[in-house]
């Protein structure tokens, strides 16, 4: 199989998304594209939003749901109006450039990574940049304001998501340093976790954290919404090809070994300690074992994701225990242990399993211009820190902002005791007469 290429590596061919004349369309790469694009928004509607709604208490639901429907809308009018520009603009090194304000230039015959509609790369990204977003409200489940959730969405977007994925894959310092980051382990996972964790640290505790216990009010809620995330990663890490070839093929099958083997792996560590597994367990170290192989899922092979996959459901089984039990952080729904700690160790793991020199779990090979693994851990290891401090930082900034913007970014103790649904929405998700 041909080493995969970056859209960072794409972006070096056409500049700024600069479109080559003797470019030609790709019937079947366009294809390919539509459905990942429908796959990826899959994930955040309905999947994460039933996937979320199921582990909150019943008077928060709605308001999980409402969070997760309305940043799709939010975050899709910002990218649109500048998002995708500053994004994937030609720019610099950091940040893109304001030439494709409002898609300027996007029209029906214009082209992009070689040979897709850039109309259809634009939403295919729309969709990465509406799932980040909304991961993170998984930090600060049943006691943000709904909206102080929207400012900050708004704000988070334009000022860490954006700069970031630029970094990576519209052409600026990290790509041009050789990172991988296939599908967004860097781009995705660790800015919501690192995000989600500061922004848990911020508000503070749910009532009654940890003394009351506060179980998921509805599991068949959460396995359905996990199920649809595993489909719906078929599309976010196969579809990041940008092609219907062996690279989509192989970033599936190794996404697919390694959410199966971090499901087994967190299984299995629950059945040996507490006597049971749980379907808790189960779909929590599935998505660890999705977020984990995320960056690195275009680079290594079957047996690196197996791999990755043990590491995973390990690593990121013990984090939440760190986390909950021991620095006692309320970080509702588990967003950094899982998507901070996983896209972490994922993305040094890229610079390992990527070599060709491991026999059964050799990768495809090192960035152009890096021959050792070495070289690619070295690399790797300055994207995840420089994502870590940036976005820790920028989040932290963000959320005193939209505090004194909104009078307080949570909801009074005893709104939180009646519950978001009715607080912010005159709703309910269930009713029960």
């Amino acid at each position: 199989m041909k080493k995969p290429v970056l859209i960072a590596g794409l972006l070096g061919v056409f500049p700024g998304l600069a479109l080559a004349q003797e470019a030609v369309l790709s019937g079947a790469n366009t294809a390919w594209i539509l459905t990942s694009t429908a796959l990826v928004l899959f994930m955040t509607l309905p999947g994460l939003a039933l996937f979320y709604g199921g582990l909150v208490r019943t008077r928060n639901v709605l308001s999980i749901l409402m969070q997760c429907f309305s940043i799709a809308g939010l975050i899709s009018i910002l990218w649109l109006v500048v998002g995708y520009s500053l994004a994937f603009g030609e720019g610099n090194g950091w940040i893109g450039d304001f030439g494709k304000v409002m898609l300027a230039g996007v029209g029906r015959d214009t082209l992009a990574a070689g040979d897709i509609p850039e109309a259809l790369f634009v939403l295919f990204q729309m969709t990465f940049a509406v799932i980040t977003p909304a991961l993170i409200i998984g930090g600060f489940a049943e006691r943000m304001k709904f909206s102080s959730v929207l400012l900050f969405s708004s704000i988070w977007l334009l000022v860490v998501y954006v700069p970031i994925t630029h970094w990576v894959w519209g052409g600026g310092w990290l790509g041009q340093m050789g990172l991988y980051d296939f599908a967004g382990g860097v781009v995705v996972h660790i800015t919501a976790g690192v995000s989600a964790l500061v922004a848990a640290l911020v508000l503070g505790p749910r009532k009654g954290f940890p003394r009351t216990a506060m179980p998921p009010h509805n599991m068949t809620m959460t396995v359905t919404g996990a199920g649809m995330l595993w489909v719906g990663w078929y599309g976010f890490n196969g579809g990041s090809a940008l092609a219907a070839d062996g690279n989509a093929a192989m970033a599936m099958l190794v996404t697919h070994i390694s959410a199966a083997t971090g499901a087994m792996t967190w299984l299995a560590i629950e059945w040996k300690r507490f006597g049971k597994p749980s379907a808790l367990g189960a779909v929590t170290g599935m998505v660890a074992g999705l977020g984990t192989i995320t960056p690195a899922s275009g680079f290594v092979g079957p047996g690196g994701a197996l791999v990755i996959g043990f590491l995973a459901g390990g690593v990121c089984y013990f984090a939440t225990q760190y986390i909950k039990r021991v620095l006692m952080i309320d970080d509702s729904l588990d967003v950094f242990p899982v998507h901070g700690v996983g896209g972490s160790l994922g993305t040094l793991l890229a610079g390992v399993f990527s070599s060709t020199g491991l026999g059964l779990f050799s990768g495809y090979g090192f960035a152009e211009g890096i021959d050792s693994m070495g070289g690619q851990l070295w690399v790797q290891l300055i994207g995840v820190v420089a994502t870590i401090i940036y976005t820790a930082v920028l989040t932290f900034v963000i959320l005193k902002l939209v505090a004194l913007m909104t009078h307080g970014l949570r909801v009074s103790g005893e709104q939180e005791v009646e519950g978001l649904d009715h607080v912010s929405h005159e709703e309910t998700g269930y009713n029960m007469s």
